[in-house]
């Protein structure tokens, strides 16, 4: 049987070292509930990321829907379709109406000289998305809130440990919501976070992520439980000693398929953007006029026991849920790109070998 290769494949310490980190859980009965497993990571992270403030959640989905919810956003919110489906659904379950911009076509970010444009009066925040470890345009993006007077919430789920020109990532805009599921660089299981920085947020997300509640006796806001159990924040300590590592790991992986598939006319690859520190979270590839379309090169792929991945596509706007609401002509370059992109296998652990192997199925 030919060996399976997946997109990709969780980071997780030795055995012996989570078994280690999790005793003392048995000794306290404390299994979540903001315990000490949680709060020492919570410190941890927020330095590691060198952003002011950090509240963790069980997952990046609840994460965003909260900081959403907290930031009491009303109208239309300006995001992009080039995402994945938590982005979108977060807005909308938030009673708000999804506004798609475009996508540029250099780093699949939201397309910063068509935002205005797309701004009424009913607008109140811009949720742009990080794609691939790729950063929109901040800077851009920072002016035209300011302008307009716009709340701007980063979905951030894939640039965990990113930093522009020195800055950490999570500490540009109102907030950035932060994805530590299995399948992430740096992952608890699953679990997220919101970075932010207005440090006065932070008491109503710890009341929006525990059911509204906000004193012993009082419950001020209709919520859910998104709180990160104590199991989970004991793997994000663990996973955390070692991420450093993992991501130069990763780094190697797109090395060498830069250095396979970068010199090939149809194929595109996503090229270093400046002042960045990247955590080579993703390794996309656009076939675009190659020999092979993205579908051929798909199956080809799967043939051999390597499942690749078409992400994202299909885009948000077209999904079956939002049928009928919004027109996915209106994003004609992230249909482009969605209809010709594919993400390789890319992991920390991932052999050089195997790499070598995805790439002459694809050239051959």
């Amino acid at each position: 049987m030919k060996k399976i290769i997946h997109v990709t494949q969780s980071s997780i310490p030795d055995i012996n070292e989570y078994i280690k980190e999790i005793k003392d859980i048995w000794d306290t009965r404390w299994l979540t509930n903001m315990g000490t497993k949680h709060k020492k990571l919570e410190l941890l992270i927020r330095d590691y990321l060198n952003v002011p403030n950090i509240t963790l959640f069980t997952n990046g989905h609840l994460a965003l829907e909260c900081i959403i919810a907290a930031l009491d956003l009303k109208g239309e919110v300006i995001t992009t379709p080039y995402t994945f489906a938590s982005t979108t659904h977060a807005i909308v379950r938030n009673g708000l109406k999804p506004v798609f911009c475009d996508i540029n076509p250099n780093d699949y970010t939201i397309d910063v000289n068509t935002i205005e444009s797309l701004i009424t009066e009913k607008t109140s925040a811009i949720i742009p998305v990080h794609v691939y470890g790729n950063i929109c345009d901040v800077e851009t993006i920072d002016t035209i809130a300011k302008k307009y007077n716009l709340k701007v919430i980063y979905d951030a789920a894939h640039t965990f440990g990113v930093t522009f020109n020195g800055q950490g990532i999570g500490s540009f805009g109102d907030a950035s919501m932060f994805s530590f599921h299995a399948t992430k660089v740096f992952n608890t299981i699953e679990g997220g976070a919101v970075t932010y920085n207005e440090p006065s947020i932070k008491e109503r997300l710890d009341s929006l992520k525990n059911f509204g509640i906000t004193g012993q006796e009082t419950v001020e806001y209709v919520s859910g439980n998104a709180k990160m159990n104590e199991f989970q924040a004991a793997m994000g300590i663990c996973n955390l000693r070692h991420v450093d590592n993992e991501i130069a790991k990763r780094k190697i992986v797109v090395d060498r398929y830069n250095e396979q598939l970068g010199e090939i006319e149809g194929i595109k690859l996503s090229k270093p953007q400046a002042g960045i520190k990247s955590n080579y979270a993703y390794f996309p590839v656009v076939f675009d006029g190659y020999k092979k379309d993205r579908d051929e090169v798909f199956e080809e792929l799967k043939t051999h026991n390597i499942f690749a991945r078409k992400y994202f596509y299909p885009l948000t706007n077209s999904f079956d849920c939002y049928k009928d609401q919004y027109n996915v002509e209106d994003t004609p370059i992230a249909k482009y790109i969605s209809e010709r992109v594919l993400t390789l296998p890319l992991y920390a652990d991932l052999d050089l070998e195997d790499v070598d192997r995805i790439c002459e199925i694809i050239k051959k």
